[in-house]
């Protein structure tokens, strides 16, 4: 399976393009590839930027595949899985646990699902730490055709299995922690990202 990297965000929040704010020497997108590259059950990676940051993205050495839709991380899926199932993550998430990489591969592979996605208790999902088949991939366009962006949504409409996050060990968690601030960078000092 291969692991697709979304790159496409604008980084408001941030104020300029955070993928390739320096993290202890090197880009924060390759904190997230390089653990990425760890879990077993990953193949090879992908990384799905915009047009706009094509270029600065391609220069890391990385197969590149250009979200031409830009309509969010829909969008990133959709074009993730033209290229076959996929673990879809965010470029921003720079503690991925490799171990909780695996194990949602391996879930997904055995349920037979169009997609797994972790779930939170009061039902949140966290659908940019995920895996879909490209069976997923006639729901997506649907909901891109309707002017429905929303991958929660999809993803609910779909026969899709759950990973229950309470329910697995609690180191795992910090695999959901991205970057949105540049407080956020701050937090990271002084761990092992």
């Amino acid at each position: 399976m291969i692991a697709a990297v979304l790159a496409g965000g604008r980084s408001r929040r941030f104020g300029g393009d955070k993928l390739l704010v320096r993290i202890d020497g090197k880009p924060l997108i390759l904190h997230t590839i390089e653990r990425l590259e760890l879990a077993r059950g990953i193949d090879g990676i992908v990384v799905i930027p915009s047009r706009e940051n094509a270029d600065r993205i391609r220069a890391l050495g990385y197969d590149v595949l250009v979200d031409t839709l830009m309509i969010g991380p829909i969008g990133g899926i959709y074009t993730a899985l033209g290229l076959g199932d996929a673990f879809v993550v965010a470029g921003d998430m720079p503690l991925i646990v490799p171990e909780f990489v695996d194990f949602i591969v391996s879930k997904f592979r055995k349920s037979g699902k169009i997609a797994c996605v972790p779930r939170w208790s009061n039902g949140y999902l966290e659908p940019l730490h995920a895996a879909y088949s490209q069976e997923f991939l006639p729901l997506l366009w649907e909901k891109i055709e309707a002017g429905n962006y929303a991958i929660n949504r999809a993803v609910r409409e779909s026969d899709a299995c759950y990973v229950d996050i309470e329910e697995l060990p609690e180191e795992w968690r910090e695999s959901f922690f991205n970057v949105n601030t540049r407080g956020d960078v701050g937090k990271l000092k002084g761990r092992n990202v």
